[in-house]
C-alpha cells in the first residue's frame, strides 16, 4: 500500500492505470471485503488484516478472472486469516480462479487442486 494514500485512494490507484477513476466502484470493492468503515484511513491506521483486505479490494477493482495471492495470510492472526480466506471462498463461489502460494498446509487444504513443490519436485 502507498503510505500517504487512504484505503479508498489505494484502491482507486489501480483504476488509474486503466484510465478509469470511479470512486463509487472503489467504495463497493472495499464494502465487498468488509472495509466500508475505514475508507478514509491511512495504512498506518489499519491493522495488518485490514491492510490485506484493502490490497484484495485493489486487486479486484479491475475485475480480474484470475487472482494470484502470494502468502496472503502470512503475517495475520487467526481471526484476520479466516476473514481473508472467507473473501477468497466468496470470490471462488462467484467464479473467480484463485491461485494461493503458501507455506501453511492448512491454507493449502482449502483449494480444489493442490500442487506442492518440495525440494524442486512438483507433486499433484
Amino acid at each position: 500500500m502507498i503510505p500517504h494514500l487512504t484505503a479508498l485512494e489505494n484502491v482507486m490507484i489501480a483504476q488509474y492505470f486503466h484510465s478509469i477513476e470511479d470512486e463509487k466502484e472503489a467504495k463497493e470493492a472495499l464494502v465487498h471485503v468488509g472495509m466500508e468503515h475505514r475508507l478514509h484511513h491511512l495504512p498506518s491506521q489499519l491493522s495488518g488484516g485490514e491492510q490485506q483486505r484493502v490490497c484484495i479490494a485493489r486487486a479486484l477493482i479491475n475485475q480480474p478472472r484470475i487472482i494470484l495471492a502470494d502468502e496472503p495470510t502470512g503475517n495475520l492472526d487467526k481471526t484476520n486469516e479466516e476473514a481473508v480466506l472467507d473473501i477468497f471462498r466468496k470470490l471462488h463461489s462467484e467464479g473467480r480462479t484463485i491461485v494461493i502460494v503458501t507455506h501453511n498446509p492448512e491454507i493449502g487444504e482449502i483449494g480444489d487442486k493442490i500442487i506442492q513443490i518440495s525440494h524442486g519436485e512438483v507433486k499433484y
